[in-house]
C-alpha cells in the first residue's frame, strides 16, 4: 500500500500513466548509463514516509545540491556523501486543503538560488492563503513574495538572472507567469495549447537559456522554446521536440548549445535531447531512477532527483558522469 504521503492521482491520471509505464516496460529490457552519461551511482535515499520525495533541484555556488521535498514543505541540502540537512520549512498546509490536479494536500515544486542566495519555490496547497512563490533568504524564514490563484498548479521556477524576473509555469491552467524577484502581483506571460494539458499536466519543467525560456509539457511529451524579445515580451512558441514521453524538469547541458538532459517521471528514464529535436535514453531505471522529477547539469555533473510518485519505493539523488563530448552541444 502506498504511503498516505504519496501523490494522489485522480482516476483518469493515474490509468495514464500506469498505460505509459506498462508500455515501456514492454519496450524492451533496462539499459545502463549509455554514452555520454557514465557511472550512475545514488548518493542519497530518502524517507517516502514523511514525504521526502525530491520534487526540484537547484545547485549552490559550490555546485551542493538544494531540492524541495514534495509532500513535507522543505527545502534541503544534500552532501555528496549522502548527509541531508533541512534548511527552512514552509508553513504546513490547513486541514483540507487540496492541490488541483494532484488531490495532495500540498506541493513544493520548482526551486532556483540567486547569487546571494536567496532560494525562491513554488508552493501549492490548493489555498488562497499559501499558493504561489515562497522567498528564503539566507538564515531568513519563508516569505511569500506572489500570490497565484488557488486553481493553479505552480510547477516549475526558473531565474533570469539579468532582467531579475521569475517565471513560473502553471500546470493545472497551462499558462507561465512571470514576477519580479522583489516580489508582487503575477502577470501570465505565455499561453497558448502547446503550454496546456491533455487531461493531467501541462507545462511543467522550466529554464530560461540562451534569449530564451524554455518549458517541458508532461502530458504532449513537448519541449518548447519561448523567445524573449525587446521589453521582456513572450516570443511565439516553437516546438523544440516532441515525443519525449512523460517529459519533467531538464536540464541544459554546461558550455553552448542546446542541449538537454530531461527526466522523464512516468518511465523513470533521462533522455538526452539533441539541438535537432532528436532524443536517446542515456539513464533508466536499471541505473537507480524512481521516477525521476528534474536534473542539475554543471560541468561533468549531472543530478538527477527521483520522486518515487508512481513506483512508491526509494526516492532518491543520483549523480553521474556526462563526458566531455556530446553531439550536437
Amino acid at each position: 500500500m502506498l504511503s498516505k504521503r504519496f501523490l494522489v492521482l485522480s482516476g483518469a491520471a493515474a490509468i495514464s500513466l500506469a498505460a505509459t509505464a506498462a508500455t515501456a516496460a514492454t519496450a524492451g529490457p533496462a539499459l545502463a548509463a549509455t554514452p555520454p552519461v557514465s557511472h550512475a551511482r545514488i548518493i542519497a535515499h530518502f524517507d517516502i514516509a514523511t514525504g521526502q520525495q525530491p520534487e526540484n533541484i537547484a545547485l549552490e555556488r559550490d555546485g551542493a545540491p538544494d531540492v524541495t521535498f514534495a509532500f513535507a514543505h522543505q527545502i534541503a541540502r544534500v552532501t555528496r556523501g549522502g548527509g541531508v540537512q533541512v534548511l527552512a520549512t514552509l508553513p504546513a498546509p490547513p486541514a483540507g486543503s487540496k492541490v488541483p490536479v494532484l488531490g495532495a494536500p500540498e506541493f513544493l515544486a520548482g526551486i532556483v538560488i540567486a547569487r546571494d542566495g536567496t532560494r525562491f519555490v513554488n508552493y501549492d496547497t490548493g489555498t488562497a492563503a499559501l499558493t504561489g512563490v515562497w522567498r528564503v533568504r539566507p538564515g531568513g524564514q519563508p516569505v511569500r513574495i506572489a500570490a497565484l490563484p488557488a486553481d493553479s498548479l505552480a510547477n516549475g521556477l526558473a531565474i533570469d538572472r539579468g532582467t531579475g524576473m521569475l517565471y513560473v509555469t502553471d500546470s493545472a491552467l497551462g499558462v507561465i507567469w512571470r514576477v519580479p524577484v522583489s516580489g508582487g502581483t503575477p502577470v501570465v506571460w505565455a499561453s497558448g495549447p502547446d503550454l496546456q494539458s491533455a487531461g493531467f499536466l501541462g507545462a511543467n519543467g522550466l529554464k530560461v537559456h540562451d534569449g530564451a525560456v524554455w518549458a517541458s509539457n508532461t502530458d504532449k511529451g513537448l519541449l518548447l522554446r519561448i523567445p524573449i524579445l525587446p521589453g521582456g515580451v513572450a516570443g511565439t512558441i516553437r516546438i523544440a521536440a516532441s515525443g519525449v514521453t512523460a517529459i519533467d524538469d531538464f536540464s541544459f547541458t554546461s558550455g553552448s548549445g542546446d542541449t538537454v538532459l530531461a527526466a522523464q517521471n512516468a518511465i523513470s528514464q533521462v533522455a538526452l535531447i539533441r539541438p535537432d529535436g532528436t532524443h536517446t535514453t542515456v539513464l533508466t531505471a536499471a541505473d537507480g531512477l524512481s521516477n525521476p522529477s528534474s536534473v542539475a547539469v554543471t560541468g561533468h555533473t549531472v543530478d538527477v532527483t527521483s520522486a518515487a510518485y508512481v513506483t512508491g519505493k526509494d526516492p532518491n539523488l543520483l549523480t553521474a558522469h556526462l563526458a566531455c563530448s556530446v553531439p550536437g552541444r
